[in-house]
């Protein structure tokens, strides 16, 4: 029986969707923008060979309703289209929930802009729970800036540094040494706890390294607490049937661990991208590998870097080739993303984007299937592919898969 691979490219948007004027993101398009600028700045297009073959240029070009510097290629093999996200936000959660049939039609909690970000009474609750005689932080901030205004005063005082962003989220960076990464978690679990009323969508450990600004560092030890999909995925439908979920990356912890048969942490886009060709070689039949790349979005996106980006995202174009070459024969591969983050943006939060999706086989022709109305479509084509019940939301497009 097939085996599916989904590839999230995170925050890899290719244009507004169509509500952007409801977050502000008219005309946002992170591929597009991103391309404009590496191109101005580095006198050449980009080139994605691999991504361009399967049609993901085409599909940009037609979510964007335009062209832009790329080196371009003709559609040769692959199903290539576009989606519109449905969810309520514009966030991780929403976006991978949606992917595997479950959108976020609900309202978010989220924490206000301007002055202290937390309430008071959430502040004293977290210190009495935790023993700690405080916080640093309390406001909305980039994880990279914040860590370095505070982190020689955290390293002194030990009080962790709490910051949140426009997502619904509460997200707590500390010393992996100083404070410890096992504190660090237990911190963040008891916050997790203490908000379980406030509908928040993630707490995030973010733990860090160095000794000044000019060295201070994240690891690949963060760790997200999210609150349970609001209905059962397609990864809750595929274990049941007796499928194997695997997890590479964060993608356990964006679904609270429910649906994951297995999981593999990895740092950097070639480690996941290297943990994601392992499990090729040996998950078993009825499989589903589901990998999140989180550099684009983390190291790229926020902080606002359309070169690195545009570099990123070639060298994954590259090592695309080694993805499927080792796939089998009736293997299924999904490359698509959970929102935009335009690098070029105003800010450093998340774009409402429509994402790419693009679905490979190795006999599948070129075929375009156009706007698709929702994420939740992926799922309902996975559902399809492993002959599993319908999904309450999303068309399943594998009638155009040749398979």
């Amino acid at each position: 029986m097939a085996r599916a691979i989904v590839l999230v490219i995170d925050g890899f948007g290719i244009g507004h969707a169509p509500d952007a004027a409801d977050f502000g993101d008219v005309t946002a398009n992170t591929f597009a923008n991103l391309s404009k600028a590496f191109y101005q700045q580095e006198k050449r297009a980009i080139n994605l060979p691999n991504l361009a073959k399967m049609g993901l240029v085409q599909a940009a070009f037609e979510a964007g309703k335009g062209s832009f510097p790329i080196v371009e290629q003709k559609p040769e093999q692959g199903a290539y289209g576009y989606a519109a996200e449905i969810s309520t936000g514009k966030d991780t959660p929403s976006g991978h929930w949606e992917m595997m049939g479950v959108p976020v039609l609900f309202d978010w909690g989220y924490f206000p802009k301007g002055g202290k970000a937390f309430p008071v009474e959430l502040v004293e609750k977290i210190n009495k729970k935790t023993g700690f005689d405080g916080i640093l932080g309390d406001c909305h901030a980039s994880g990279t800036d914040i860590i370095n205004s505070l982190g020689q005063e955290h390293i002194k005082t030990g009080l962790p540094i709490c910051y949140t962003s426009a997502d619904s989220v509460f997200q707590i960076a500390a010393h992996e040494e100083h404070f410890g990464l096992d504190n660090l978690y237990k911190y963040c679990e008891t916050v997790r706890e203490l908000l379980s009323d406030m509908n928040i969508g993630r707490v995030i450990a973010r733990p860090f390294v160095g000794e000044s600004p000019e060295d201070f560092e994240r690891t690949g030890n963060r760790r997200d607490y999210s609150i349970l999909p609001p209905a059962p995925t397609v990864l809750d439908a595929l274990t049941q049937a007796g499928g194997h979920v695997i997890s590479i990356g964060k993608i356990a912890d964006i679904y609270a661990h429910q649906g994951i048969s297995e999981k593999t942490k990895a740092t950097g886009i070639d480690a996941l991208v290297d943990a994601t060709i392992a499990h090729i070689h040996t998950a078993q039949d009825n499989s589903l590998i589901f990998t999140n790349l989180v550099n684009f979005d983390q190291d790229y996106g926020h902080r606002r870097d359309p070169i690195g980006f545009a570099l990123a995202l070639e060298n994954f174009d590259e090592r695309l080739a080694e993805v499927t070459a080792v796939m089998n024969d009736d293997d299924v591969l999904f490359l698509t993303a959970d929102h935009g983050c335009d690098p070029t943006w105003h800010g450093n939060d998340h774009t409402r984007e429509y994402v790419p999706v693009v679905t490979f086989h190795k006999q599948i022709r070129s075929v375009n299937i156009g706007e698709r109305n929702t994420f939740a479509d992926i799922g309902q084509t996975i559902a399809d592919l492993f002959k599993l019940n319908k999904m309450p939301y999303g068309k399943s497009f594998l009638a155009d898969l040749d398979l």
